[in-house]
């Protein structure tokens, strides 16, 4: 535990102001307080996230809606997630961590609440996919690259996959309780279930989420005062579009956007909302095959926070050659291994898959640092909006390919050639050290304080 002990008597006493016991006020760094709430918030925005793939054939029995009607709410959820990612970065900025993200968990809660009350399809669209694409958008991983970049210096690898395995952690734990309560007692219980879930983190963002370490007199873990840079309350929106703009005149930038969209693609797209129905059209029960992908879930949790570790030690363009291309040869065998029987191929499926879900991101936060220097947060912010634009892109092309070819093999097979084709640009990144300052910042001093606090 040495490692998160304060730095010094004067640190010590800074530390007192975190609201925690006083044995452990002592020797816990606040950073891991916001790191954990971080966390709690992430879970409970996932709890919507698992709401999607279990719903869609309750809603198709009691509406009559088509797949590709169903898939197209949730591809615009995945859409504005993703294209609110970097927005909301800014807005952090302009307001502050924790109103940002206890304004987006009322959103999430609000979204998933009036569902209840649908009755047509439109009506799914704006709750499913705007209100909670936006609110779901707020805390995505944009939020985790400004809370490692604000909070940590040391041990950022680490901290990102632990992050962003809070999403994985939301859908472990919601993905079977959905299934089983809509199965008790229908899909709008289910739902409601997902709004308390969000209301309940509230609480603990209010109490212990902080903006930045100053406002509890500390230094960031491991960093000293001057990685503590002055919040910007002016023009973090315009320096948003500045960070799109100098990150699309560079190679790296595309090939990562391109890696991240096939990323989004073969998982939230694809794999997270139509597991479930197609494994259900092949005769597994529902509950069953939640039950599967919530392994997913936990398996996630392992291997993104390995891969976190990982990519403080190896090269990130190696790692995420490896993820990519044994994704695809994954998919490739998946349409095999269903049945209404569950098979030791399909849990190996699973483990696997869960393993490698979203092992892709600390390694490319990380080649973002590499090539992007203080604009990191931002430039993955717009390569994160790719993500989601592949998921959204798979979300209603999946539904498409099931409507039309009645099966979703195709959809797999499409999926595992992508695959293979963000392993290839991954590879193909150089390796270069952070960029020259003056290079990636503004000439304007004014502008250029606010690049230097998206670091």
């Amino acid at each position: 535990m040495a490692d998160l002990t304060l730095g010094g008597a004067d640190a010590v006493g800074h530390a007192r102001a975190v609201t925690a016991p006083a044995s452990v006020r002592a020797r816990v760094h606040p950073a891991w307080w916001v790191a954990a709430v971080t966390f709690l918030a992430l879970v409970g925005a996932a709890a919507f996230r698992a709401v999607p793939g279990v719903l869609i054939d309750p809603l198709r029995a009691e509406f009559g809606w088509s797949v590709t009607t169903i898939s197209a709410a949730v591809a615009v959820n995945m859409a504005l997630y993703g294209l609110t990612a970097p927005f909301a970065a800014a807005l952090m900025e302009r307001f502050g961590i924790r109103r940002i993200v206890m304004c987006a968990l009322l959103v999430v809660a609000l979204g998933s609440g009036l569902t209840v009350f649908m009755t047509s399809s439109w009506q799914l669209v704006m709750l499913w996919g705007v209100l909670v694409g936006l609110g779901t958008g707020s805390m995505a991983l944009s939020l985790v690259a400004t809370v490692t970049g604000r909070w940590f210096v040391a041990r950022r690898g680490l901290v990102s996959g632990i992050l962003t395995a809070g999403g994985a952690a939301g859908q472990l734990i919601f993905l079977p309780l959905v299934a089983w309560t809509d199965a008790r007692w229908g899909w709008r219980v289910a739902s409601l279930g997902t709004t308390a879930a969000a209301l309940a983190v509230l609480p603990l963002v209010a109490w212990l989420l902080r903006d930045r370490p100053r406002d509890l007199g500390v230094t960031p873990y491991g960093g000293t005062a001057a990685d503590d840079l002055e919040p910007v309350r002016t023009g973090a929106a315009r320096n948003a579009v500045r960070g799109l703009v100098e990150g699309a005149r560079t190679r790296p930038f595309w090939l990562l956007a391109v890696g991240f969209f096939i990323c989004g693609m073969s998982t939230n797209g694809l794999v997270q909302p139509h597991f479930i129905p197609a494994a259900h059209d092949h005769g597994m029960p529902v509950t069953t095959a939640a039950g599967l992908l919530a392994v997913v879930g936990l398996f996630d949790i392992a291997g993104t926070i390995f891969s976190g570790w990982l990519t403080d030690r190896a090269d990130p363009r190696m790692l995420l050659l490896a993820y990519y291309g044994l994704r695809g040869l994954s998919l490739f065998a998946l349409p095999t291994l269903f049945g209404t029987d569950l098979q030791l191929s399909m849990v190996a499926f699973i483990v696997f898959y869960g393993l490698d879900w979203v092992a892709t991101v600390p390694p490319t936060l990380a080649l973002c640092r590499e090539h992007f220097g203080l604009r990191a947060p931002v430039v993955f912010g717009w390569i994160f909006a790719s993500h989601q634009l592949g998921s959204a892109t798979a979300a209603f092309g999946g539904g498409v390919i099931r409507d039309v070819t009645g099966s979703y093999d195709l959809a797999w097979f499409l999926a595992g050639a992508l695959c293979m084709v963000a392993a290839i640009a991954s590879i193909s990144i150089r390796r270069s050290p952070p960029p020259p300052a003056e290079t990636m910042l503004p000439t304007n001093p004014q502008e250029a304080a606010a690049a230097q606090a998206h670091g």
